[in-house]
């Protein structure tokens, strides 16, 4: 029996990039996964191309559309899940925004729009799937994504740098709070990864001026990669399943680095 089978979790951000990865990930080793994300007709294709995937290990695959800065969306979503898999063990705040703008131009709704979406965000899931847990009386995990960008300030992306700090500020004070209730929370910081998101990145850089070419931005973030390569979602998703599991238990209130060795910390 793998380590997550059976486990209902969730994963916000799935329709895409790292969050499809993690639930792909998930399923593979038999967990039940409700992918959820904004974007409503991409997750709704995600889930219906996981269908075999969860059917050949005999679990179960159902999506949700949710902004995840709405409270009555997320508890739908939560609804929705328990509805479909009888219970919520693991939830992944995952869902995120980046809009690269360089320091002295950064508006407060660029600041709005990133720190709602990554850090209030965050927070109401995290409630949310507490408040869930909590009632079933068996406890259960919570995992946020951070990023390098909560170990240091980068010069383009200060709101963003900001919005992933306050995920590792909201995982340790959830960890406290809620381990009372036998409920870990912990979280993962990815570096440079090759996704959907990392090319917008780029092309953001390029249209403010802090990059000129395609591709250079990832060069010059990665440069320093000690493994010598930028990260592939999958490189991600063996330390998610980890965290989803029951290897994990003994852990809560710690943020693992996925960066190949960018961030020594």
């Amino acid at each position: 029996m793998s380590r997550v089978s059976g486990r209902s979790c969730i994963v916000t951000g799935g329709a895409q990039g790292i969050g499809r990865a993690i639930g792909e990930a998930l399923l593979e080793e038999g967990a039940q996964v409700c992918f959820a994300d904004i974007n409503a007709d991409k997750v709704a294709e995600v889930a219906d191309a996981n269908a075999a995937r969860a059917a050949a290990v005999g679990s179960k695959v159902t999506h949700a559309a949710v902004d995840v800065t709405n409270r009555e969306q997320v508890r739908a979503m939560i609804a929705h899940t328990v509805e479909q898999f009888g219970r919520l063990d693991v939830k992944f705040n995952n869902a995120g925004v980046n809009r690269p703008m360089n320091f002295l131009d950064v508006t407060e709704d660029n600041w709005n729009f990133i720190m709602g979406i990554n850090g209030l965000g965050c927070m109401i899931g995290m409630q949310e799937a507490a408040l869930q847990m909590i009632a079933q009386g068996q406890g259960g995990k919570i995992i946020n994504t951070a990023s390098i960008a909560s170990r240091q300030g980068f010069d383009n992306v200060a709101p963003y740098c900001a919005s992933k700090w306050a995920v590792v500020s909201l995982t340790q004070s959830g960890a406290r709070d809620l381990a009372k209730h036998d409920i870990t929370v912990t979280g993962f910081a990815p570096g440079v990864v090759a996704t959907e998101m990392w090319e917008q990145v780029d092309q953001d850089l390029m249209e403010i001026g802090a990059a000129e070419r395609p591709g250079q931005a990832m060069e010059e973030f990665s440069a320093e990669i000690l493994k010598g390569r930028v990260a592939t979602p999958k490189d991600i998703t063996g330390t998610t399943t980890f965290l989803a599991s029951r290897d994990s238990d003994y852990m809560t209130g710690q943020i693992i680095m996925i960066d190949g060795g960018m961030t020594l910390v």
